[in-house]
């Protein structure tokens, strides 16, 4: 019995009873022979042959993209565990070249002897002339039979590359991360947008609604500290998926609050629990894609810039035609499903180790941190990102009011513009990882942050749609710097206390950014808003200026 196996991956397939053999599983064709199915390799000449009931058929299994070139073989060269191709090769010529072994359940395969090698190549595969002449009959496979093998094959590659490509592979891990940080973020952004909703029932103004956006920005910082912690003591993937449940819940809370009291509470319960999602995602995609992490965190944030730009239209949409509380509670089911495909796509332990902080006191943590932290551009870059985040909240958290209040458009044409400045991140993000894998940090860095001040600050001395529309274009460059900052500090930090590291920095510096609404708030119910904008861009400024001096 002779069979293909290709070492590294390979799938089980059943060639007698009891008898298992490992065969290639990169694609797979279906080929009849002579009423009955063989396994073979049509990239190369190599097979696999196994007796099964006339009728079934088997998988052939092959490399891209070399097209299917058949293989026949009359019963006797079935018996003897051989097939040859439709030019009367044997494929044992060839096994030597190929990148997979021969292997027989009867032994090694045998070199033709003098006698043999006299005859055609087709008779030496069948064994003797005779049987070769005598089946030769069964040798012209019909045009309807190629028509029905090549269909066949087409579906078997296509089934086997879904398999290969999105189910077992990388892809499927980025998805369900992305899955997951688009809810996560996105459902954040919800607030702003249902901001007009939630003040006409619980009667507040924009100084409220700052600080409730501000508790919210507030508690998704402080989580990030439990957040890191628990990925490195428990496994990153674990606390993705606890992440997902726990907002499930706190979701659930959100839609169903009666008073201001109750919106408040839940709503940092909803901070608390997205926060265990941030750092350790980070986390996850460095250690799984080591070479390519600019580019698959890239991948998975421009996820979450798609349900920022989405789901706050679709609340809004939902708030309108039926109630706020619509709005909130339909991502419940949806935060369930993301914890169920975290779970099955993402490994509960992404690290190489199980990494602790030492005896995990706090003064151990801060210790092991300031270590880490010391050398290198960690500092610089963790002073960038303080400006980034102050900018970024007070920004999102009104831009959508301060476009109808101080420019004079309409809500629709609001939402509409907050919603393509993530659409527009959505395309920035991944091309940020990508030109931040080939032409460095600095550059990257510098361009996409240079390119979102020169929007902000003209943003307050301009007026009319299209000069607004331009700038908020211009704008959505903040989004590559993000995967600049934050991809090299997960990056450079200790592995050992990588998680946690992580989600200290980035408590610290969003912990100062969540004051931008409230401060943004009070502002613009003191009818200041162009000022507000300003200072966000003054803040800006100075992140831009140390970035140029320390990188």
């Amino acid at each position: 019995m002779a069979s293909l196996t290709r070492s590294p991956t390979a799938r089980r397939h059943r060639t007698s009873p009891g008898n298992y053999e490992d065969a290639t599983h990169d694609f797979a064709d279906i080929i009849e022979l002579d009423g009955a199915p063989s396994l073979a390799n049509s990239a190369n000449g190599s097979l696999t042959t196994r007796p099964t009931r006339s009728g079934r058929r088997a998988r052939a299994e092959r490399e891209p993209p070399t097209p299917s070139t058949g293989f026949i073989a009359s019963k006797g060269a079935r018996r003897a565990g051989i097939l040859t191709d439709d030019r009367g090769q044997d494929p044992r010529a060839v096994a030597s070249n190929s990148p997979y072994r021969l292997a027989s359940s009867y032994g090694p395969p045998r070199s033709p002897g003098p006698a043999a090698a006299s005859r055609p190549p087709l008779a030496r595969a069948c064994g003797t002339g005779r049987v070769a002449r005598r089946r030769n009959r069964h040798l012209t496979p019909s045009i309807t039979t190629s028509v029905a093998d090549s269909v066949r094959s087409v579906v078997a590659e296509l089934r086997a590359a879904v398999s290969d490509r999105w189910i077992d592979g990388p892809a499927t891990v980025l998805a369900a991360v992305g899955l997951g940080w688009a809810l996560s973020i996105g459902v954040r952004f919800v607030y702003p947008a249902l901001v007009p909703f939630l003040r006409a029932e619980f009667d507040f103004g924009l100084s409220a609604a700052g600080l409730l956006l501000s508790l919210l920005w507030g508690a998704y910082a402080a989580g990030h500290v439990p957040g890191g912690v628990l990925g490195d003591r428990v496994g990153e993937g674990n606390v993705l998926v606890i992440s997902a449940v726990v907002s499930t819940a706190a979701m659930a809370a959100v839609a169903a609050a009666t008073g201001l009291a109750v919106l408040f509470a839940a709503t940092i319960a909803f901070g608390l629990a997205t926060a265990l999602y941030g750092p350790t995602r980070f986390t996850v995609l460095t250690d799984l894609f080591p070479d390519d992490s600019g580019s698959a965190v890239g991948l998975t944030m421009a996820a979450g810039n798609v349900g920022n730009a989405a789901l706050p239209v679709a609340a809004t949409a939902a708030a309108g035609a039926l109630t706020w509380r619509v709005g909130f509670g339909a991502f419940v089911p949806c935060f369930a499903v993301a914890a169920v495909g975290l779970r099955a796509a993402v490994p509960s332990r992404t690290s190489e180790t199980d990494a602790t902080v030492g005896d995990g006191s706090v003064r151990a943590t801060l210790g092991r941190l300031r270590a880490g932290i010391s050398g290198g551009a960690i500092p610089t870059i963790v002073a960038v990102q303080v400006s980034l985040s102050f900018l970024i909240q007070g920004f999102a958290s009104f831009y959508p009011v301060y476009l109808t209040e101080a420019k004079g458009l309409s809500p629709a044409t609001a939402a509409t513009l907050f919603g393509a400045f993530f659409a527009l991140g959505a395309i920035v993000q991944p091309t940020a990882g990508a030109f931040m894998d080939r032409i460095g940090l600095r550059r990257t860095l510098l361009g996409c942050f240079a390119a979102c001040l020169a929007a902000l600050w003209g943003l307050p001395f301009v007026d009319g749609l299209v000069p607004i529309a331009a700038l908020t274009a211009l704008f959505a460059a903040w989004n590559g710097t993000i995967v600049v900052t934050q991809t090299y500090v997960a990056d450079t930090l200790p592995t050992e206390m990588q998680g946690t590291g992580f989600g200290l920095l980035k408590a610290g510096w969003m912990l100062l950014g969540a004051t931008s609404p409230l401060v943004v708030g009070v502002m613009a119910d003191t009818g200041l808003f162009d000022e507000a904008f300003l200072l966000l861009g003054a803040v800006g400024s100075v992140g831009l200026t140390i970035a140029v001096l320390k990188l």
